[in-house]
């Protein structure tokens, strides 16, 4: 049996029809397969790799850590560097007031921390949240999906969480002093990069004052400088009570938190003591991953040519059958006419080195989110073969019509 046959025996599936991209190895914005075939990666593992594939500073701040230590003991109860360093700072740059970070895992387990923390402090269960938003895989974070499809086959879910449409001023009225938490995407990812107005998020703020509400921004998607600015709070000049991040924080290694003020993230530890455990979160070798890859960051200022670049990709993407490109920065989505199988485009695309992925909640759509350390002339060859892959699928459905 070869590594594919392997692949489908034993690696356990989250779908029937996976990419399947064989990877050798990867480096800057490009995979490359066991045949030595370059793949530009638009995806960037779904907004992972922020600073590209094996940046050299990350893979320099790994090896440096795991001659030191791995895992110790299970989290918050050793003083270890790399995860003070980190948090450290994390709260030099993070929104005002936003001081504790709590290190977990992953995404999903920074959307959960933060649900308890809510509960924890406001003695309230019940919770709002967003349509067409995605929040994670785990029973709490399933539970505020904003998609019955994904979540039906799951219930009994968490009691008590009510949905409103997103960018709907008008239904921000569900939030009222029985609510926990207002959960939601500052700009909304698998929904299809929808980017609200500006007002609207500061309502939700105003909102969730008013009623004793915390608010959460789930930053898992637009945080490290995905959106043009280091987190998308900065764009809406509003600051949440809790802010959850992931993806691209490692770099590449897996790592997640959420984060609030000291005051409010003190709670988990009381009433009950260990109001929240993990046992490899904040990994050192992960947190020293991450401390490297926010120094690149802001070092290099990829967050603020993250703009410009997304702007190129809009000017110079140009087909027949794009009805619309939308987003922030290097968050964008690209809107295609009904015809087109996004699938079908993915093959294809594949075959002409390129690597892009659709959306959960936005059919006719795919992702453009490459890595933001992404050149011009790189820019400039994904689009010829962005255009190149169009121009093959809509031949095809010419000639069937």
């Amino acid at each position: 049996m070869n590594q594919r046959d392997l692949f489908f025996r034993h690696v356990g599936q989250t779908s029937q029809s996976p990419l399947g991209l064989e990877v050798e190895y990867a480096e800057g914005i490009y995979l490359y397969d066991k045949a030595g075939k370059s793949y530009i990666d638009l995806m960037s593992g779904v907004s992972v790799s922020n600073i590209g594939h094996r940046h050299p500073k990350v893979v320099e701040a790994i090896k440096a850590q795991a001659d030191k230590y791995l895992h110790l003991m299970v989290y918050g109860e050793y003083i270890q560097t790399p995860q003070v360093q980190l948090a450290k700072l994390l709260s030099e740059v993070l929104p005002p007031k936003i001081e504790s970070i709590y290190f977990v895992n992953s995404g999903s387990e920074a959307i959960e921390g933060a649900l308890k923390l809510a509960k924890r402090a406001t003695g309230r269960f019940n919770i709002v949240s967003c349509k067409n938003a995605y929040h994670g895989g785990t029973h709490g974070a399933l539970s505020v999906m904003g998609d019955e499809i994904m979540r039906n086959s799951f219930r009994p879910l968490l009691p008590g969480v009510r949905q409103v449409d997103f960018n709907v001023p008008e239904q921000l009225s569900a939030i009222d002093n029985t609510t926990a938490c207002f959960l939601i995407e500052p700009i909304q990812g698998e929904g299809g990069i929808i980017v609200p107005d500006k007002e609207y998020i500061k309502l939700a703020r105003k909102r969730c004052n008013e009623t004793g509400t915390l608010l959460i921004f789930d930053e898992i998607q637009t945080g490290f400088g995905r959106t043009g600015t280091l987190f998308a709070a900065e764009y809406f000049e509003t600051a949440p009570d809790i802010l959850c991040m992931a993806k691209a924080m490692g770099g590449g290694m897996p790592i997640g938190a959420f984060a609030a003020s000291h005051n409010l993230m003190n709670q988990l530890t009381f009433n009950p003591t260990l109001g929240h455990i993990t046992t490899f979160g904040g990994h050192p070798v992960s947190c020293a991953a991450a401390r490297a890859s926010l120094s690149v960051i802001l070092e290099e200022k990829l967050a603020e040519k993250s703009v410009a670049k997304g702007k190129m990709f809009v000017d110079t993407l140009k087909h027949h059958t794009i009805k619309q490109i939308r987003g922030k920065g290097l968050f964008l989505a690209v809107d295609l006419i009904e015809e087109i199988d996004i699938f079908e485009l993915m093959t294809v695309a594949m075959t002409q080195g390129i690597m892009i992925d659709p959306f959960l909640f936005r059919p006719n759509a795919f992702r453009i989110a490459p890595p933001l350390t992404i050149t011009e002339s790189e820019i400039k060859e994904a689009c010829k073969k962005i255009v190149k892959t169009l121009d093959i699928i809509s031949n095809k459905i010419s000639r069937s019509n």
